[in-house]
């Protein structure tokens, strides 16, 4: 039987990515975490270590024939700039040279649809051809880090490896217990989310989403790029289906795109002034100025990816996020 490693296993995505190849059993899984391996399902084999030694990947890339790439870290503060690109650029060179050592036949590469499809009007809606917006992206590190992350996987795995990168766009849906992807919904539902952003969203399932990373080792085509999304909404539009769901109050408030940015900045600069934690983080509001669409036609045609209801998907969402962070029950009102 073929032999599986799946990185970064124990996030958001990789969790739900385990579970159907768990159900599927094609191969012997293998998984490469920093956590407590006792987490996960006993049939599974565990390897503690990191994509920043290059002895672990090693050792877990041994006998291997596929690699599902998910390890990284989704921040917004621009003080883990460094820590994104040493685990997203020099852990993917690491895994990219100790494949090629093992000769691993195929990985497949967790990026974000931030590399790709974000403009500043949302009067297009790019697909894989759009070129690379680097003067958006680039302002924030952890895009910054994925594009050169991409980079790095395409010359790391050459004519080596076989590489599949899938861009899923904002990952949503049950089990995120990091709140790795979420937490902008736990915002909304303690009312933390003070004026309505311009700006435009795309989210999708990340139970949809795990099941395309599954297609793609089996039939993505090699060096291609695929954008995984679901609806594109204004926030405006996005807030109101939560709204209509929790009975939550969307934001009313209204502020220019300049002025919120710049409200923004003088009370991050007051609250770290007295070293408190600022109320909303400058990042966040300059990303939701932003027009976040993709069509995700290519993925449909060549991996089967569907995208199911967003109502199901954000009732889901909402639905964990107060079961497991938040006392009282929503739903129940």
């Amino acid at each position: 039987m073929a032999k599986t490693l799946v990185t970064g296993g124990t996030g958001f995505l990789g969790t739900h990515l385990l579970n159907l190849l768990l159900e599927e059993a094609e191969s012997e899984i293998r998984v490469l975490t920093t956590g407590d391996g006792k987490l996960l399902d006993p049939s599974f084999e565990v390897v503690n270590g990191s994509v920043l030694s290059k002895q672990d990947l090693l050792d877990a890339v041994e006998g291997v024939d596929h690699i599902y790439h998910l390890a990284g870290k989704v921040s917004r503060n621009p003080e883990d700039k460094h820590e994104m690109y040493a685990i997203h650029v020099e852990g993917t060179r690491n895994l990219c040279e100790a494949a090629k050592k093992a000769g691993v036949k195929r990985i497949v590469l967790a990026s974000t649809s931030g590399t790709i499809a974000v403009t500043e009007k949302g009067e297009e809606v790019p697909d894989e051809t759009y070129p690379t917006p680097i003067d958006i992206c680039s302002r924030w590190p952890y895009y910054a880090s994925k594009i050169y992350q991409e980079e790095t996987a395409r010359r790391g795995c050459g004519d080596k490896v076989e590489l599949v990168i899938l861009n899923p766009s904002l990952l949503l849906g049950p089990g995120d217990s990091r709140l790795s992807s979420t937490q902008d919904i736990l915002k909304f539902l303690g009312k933390d989310i003070p004026a309505m952003p311009s700006g435009g969203i795309n989210f999708v399932d990340v139970r949809d989403v795990a099941k395309t990373f599954v297609a793609a080792m089996k039939q993505g085509r090699a060096g291609e790029c695929y954008l995984l999304g679901g609806p594109n909404w204004t926030f405006e539009k996005f807030f109101a289906r939560l709204e209509r769901l929790t009975n939550v109050s969307a934001p009313k408030f209204r502020a220019p795109a300049k002025l919120g940015i710049w409200g923004a900045k003088v009370a991050d600069a007051f609250y770290r002034h007295w070293d408190k934690v600022p109320p909303l983080d400058v990042t966040s509001v300059e990303m939701a100025e932003y027009f976040w669409y993709l069509d995700p036609s290519k993925a449909e045609r060549e991996l089967g990816f569907v995208s199911r209801d967003p109502s199901e998907t954000l009732y889901d969402t909402v639905k964990y996020l107060k079961e497991t962070f938040m006392s009282d029950n929503i739903f129940s009102k």
